[in-house]
């Protein structure tokens, strides 16, 4: 076998069934068109159906099978037949990406409860739950497996702009080390992304809305690299931790931030 080759196929996924959540845009449908591109079939899990039926039409461009269905992941008891569903269509999960996120601009003092229930529901207790159904699968079936969970780098600082989000995604990487340790001895690797600032629906905000033009001027000018991440400079590190090539780490964190947290 040539060098090339045996590199080659430390990435390649075909024959692996994948789940992204939130893969009908931004990092997650970036990130669902990379494993599709690596050969994995994929399924993405979100709420707006006619985003879900774009995505899908984009992985079926890819050329192998995929999946798209509407789940509330606020909806607890909504979880477990979607990953059936997908187990039913495209076969056992392979690799779960806990991607989906949402955020709510309000500081301690103007956040309602609701509103924090809302995001930790989000951002954290579905990935527990979803992690805790397709680790169940992969320890049943002895086949071992790839979790992701899609953090942030607001798991790492305070923030008076999206507390809850911050507390969330801390969680998330918590959640990730304690996984990471429980299901080594199955062959199942954990790892946590933890993107910077991304183009993407979610940092809309920043990026266009006039009240926090200085606060873009700010984040621009700490990072090295002078600009937001674009959605494919993202998924190239999710379509390792999904592969062959990251077998031996599990438990970390990849920083995908141009820079912004050396500072």
């Amino acid at each position: 076998m040539a060098i090339g080759e045996a590199t080659r196929k430390l990435f390649d996924l075909n024959g692996r069934v994948a789940v992204v959540t939130g893969g009908n845009r931004g990092l997650g449908h970036a990130i669902a068109i990379a494993l599709a591109q690596a050969g994995a079939a994929v399924a993405i899990m979100a709420r707006d159906e006619a985003k879900n039926r774009e995505a899908l039409a984009d992985l079926r461009a890819v050329g192998g099978p995929a999946l798209a269905l509407k789940v509330d992941l606020m909806a607890r008891a909504g979880l477990k037949p979607a990953m059936d569903e997908v187990e039913r269509v495209l076969g056992p999960v392979d690799i779960l990406v806990n991607n989906a996120a949402f955020a709510i601009l309000k500081g301690v003092l103007d956040q309602t409860a609701e509103e924090w229930d809302q995001v930790m529901a989000t951002n954290l207790n579905a990935c527990f739950l979803l992690s805790q159904i397709a680790a169940r699968s992969m320890v049943a079936g002895k086949r071992g497996g790839k979790i992701i969970n899609v953090s942030s780098i607001a798991g790492n600082f305070g923030s008076p702009v999206f507390p809850s989000y911050a507390v969330a995604k801390g969680g998330l990487q918590q959640l990730t080390r304690c996984l990471a340790i429980e299901l080594a001895p199955h062959n199942i690797q954990v790892n946590s992304l933890l993107p910077g600032w991304f183009s993407t629906d979610m940092t809309d905000w920043i990026r266009n809305w006039p009240e926090w033009k200085e606060g873009l001027q700010e984040m621009i000018q700490r990072t090295p690299r002078g600009r937001f991440g674009e959605p494919r400079e993202l998924a190239g590190s999710a379509v390792f931790l999904a592969s062959s090539a990251s077998d031996h780490m599990t438990g970390a964190e990849l920083v995908i931030d141009g820079g912004f947290s050396v500072r």
